[in-house]
């Protein structure tokens, strides 16, 4: 993989559309992510993991295209590092070096192919714990479909990550039961939040893409320099429910 890390990427102009999730799903989102607050550090370091079994190929290409809003919300001066950490095949799992522009990761997923196996979330868990030991984590986004795993063994390390302070996203596609139910708990337990999401919603995996973004780098105070309507919904949202 290539850790080459050119100038970031400037800000985007584009005005986003009105999302398409329920309010239900946002006031979700709003209700966890304060806990990705840094304090207006101005820096942050994320974790984007991707199951990369075969099922997920249609929602890999469209992450690929949707990564560059995490770094277009906080522009060149938030500093936002990202880590592509991955798994497939048969016990194949990954981890990129933390890039600063969407140009390094992009050229990362794109070289990556789907190929069939079992889930490893068990595995991207320890990996982000092992991180944040040596230089703080902001915030871990996951994408996935299934879960094939021990949930109990999973519980305890997303309780962990909460313990540290490393908020952890899980953004599901497609409807399964058991997937479901272990996502949410292990978002609840890491002090996260979760999301369900598909092709056709592609602009609502957008915008919490571009808001855990400005969470990580800036908390509150970068999400009021911001000022767009969503980060006015999500400051309202926080600062009504307290800290």
């Amino acid at each position: 993989m290539s850790d080459s890390k050119p100038p970031a990427k400037a800000p985007g102009k584009e005005t986003p559309s009105a999302p398409r999730s329920s309010s239900a799903a946002i006031d979700a989102f709003v209700r966890q992510a304060r806990a990705v607050a840094s304090g207006g550090a101005g820096k942050g370091r994320l974790v984007l993991a991707l199951d990369a079994t075969m099922s997920r190929q249609p929602t890999w290409d469209l992450a690929c295209r949707l990564q560059a809003e995490m770094f277009d919300a906080v522009g060149k001066a938030g500093g936002l590092s990202v880590q592509l950490v991955y798994f497939r095949g048969f016990g194949e799992s990954r981890a990129s070096r933390f890039v600063s522009d969407t140009g390094s990761l992009k050229d990362l997923m794109v070289r990556i192919e789907c190929r069939g196996g079992q889930t490893q979330i068990g595995k991207v868990l320890s990996h982000v714990l092992k991180e944040t030991g040596r230089e703080k984590v902001n915030a871990l986004v996951y994408i996935g479909d299934a879960m094939e795993e021990d949930v109990d063994e999973l519980a305890d390390k997303a309780g962990r990550l909460g313990l540290l302070g490393v908020p952890a996203f899980f953004f599901q596609e497609g409807r399964d039961p058991v997937a479901e139910a272990a996502f949410k708990e292990l978002a609840r337990l890491s002090k996260g939040a979760w999301f369900r999401f598909d092709a056709s919603a592609a602009e609502t995996l957008r915008k919490l893409l571009s808001a855990v973004a400005v969470f990580a780098t800036g908390g509150l105070k970068a999400l009021e320099a911001r000022g767009r309507p969503e980060d006015r919904l999500m400051i309202e949202h926080i600062k009504g429910r307290g800290g």
